[in-house]
């Protein structure tokens, strides 16, 4: 397809009044960010101190700090800021979670407004918000200097091979959408506005943080389940769709970078 420019931040702000009823509080986000928490519990003990790159309407940065880690956390869209600024004051964890708008593309060109170097033990980003970068080398730098030696990385981009998107479409003979992950940036529509979207593989997301960061483990998410906005199955069959999930826990190592996301952990060198 033809090139596009990088999404603005903004574009976002369409979705964060309705972010939390469309998928944090559906039957979806309910299955997947537990995955996710575990995986964040395991590598950031109470004490530490993240960043969150990405952060959204802040739901991964409340359960930290309700273990005793501080945030930093960050996103681009200024509607996502104000409203996780309003959930993070409605919980009274404002000393433990601090929201600025700055975005991924900021952080990779200026890292040093969010302090010196080393100044976290770890930083995560959740539910595709690396998708909107189009190159990852200067974000794996930034974070370089950011995190310390030993620090953790927590990254869930969506990647390329999602079997129940290319299998739906398929299905309903719609063979452009069923590949749109592969090869280039896909369309995606947010409020009014069309961004591009890209959909690294977990070898590329490794090759561009390599010289700060080693792979500690790959593991699918969503493997089983179906992307976002197949939810309304999940209301047909939630039988069959719970059990999938369970089945999805029990094989994310074997499928490693393959699902609708994929969870990626990198250690500082």
């Amino acid at each position: 397809m033809p090139e596009q420019p990088a999404p603005t931040p903004a574009a976002f702000d369409a979705f964060a009044a309705a972010y939390d009823d469309d998928f944090t509080h559906s039957t979806l986000g309910r299955l997947l960010r537990p995955h996710v928490w575990e995986v964040l519990a395991r590598y950031f003990p109470a004490g530490s101190h993240v960043l969150e790159l990405a952060c959204g309407t802040g739901e991964d940065a409340l359960w930290l700090a309700g273990r005793g880690v501080q945030v930093t956390a960050t996103d681009g869209a200024a509607e996502m800021v104000r409203v996780a600024q309003a959930k993070v004051a409605r919980a009274g964890v404002a000393t433990a979670v601090t929201v600025r708008q700055c975005s991924l593309q900021a952080i990779a060109h200026r890292p040093e407004q969010l302090g010196p170097p080393a100044t976290f033990d770890g930083a995560f980003s959740n539910f595709g918000g690396l998708n909107t970068l189009s190159e990852w080398q200067p974000l794996a730098e930034a974070l370089g200097q950011l995190v310390r030696p030993g620090g953790v990385l927590v990254l869930v981009p969506m990647g390329p091979f999602c079997p129940w998107e290319i299998g739906w479409h398929l299905l309903h003979g719609q063979w452009r959408v069923a590949f749109r992950r592969f090869g280039g940036p896909a369309p995606a529509v947010i409020g009014d506005t069309t961004i591009p979207i890209w959909y690294p593989s977990a070898r590329q997301i490794k090759q561009a943080f390599a010289p700060w960061f080693r792979p500690i483990k790959t593991e699918s998410l969503g493997f089983f389940l179906p992307p976002s906005y197949l939810e309304h199955l999940t209301h047909r069959w939630p039988r069959l769709f719970r059990a999938l999930n369970h089945l999805d826990q029990l094989t994310a190592p074997l499928w490693r970078g393959w699902g609708d996301h994929f969870i990626l952990i990198l250690e500082k060198r």
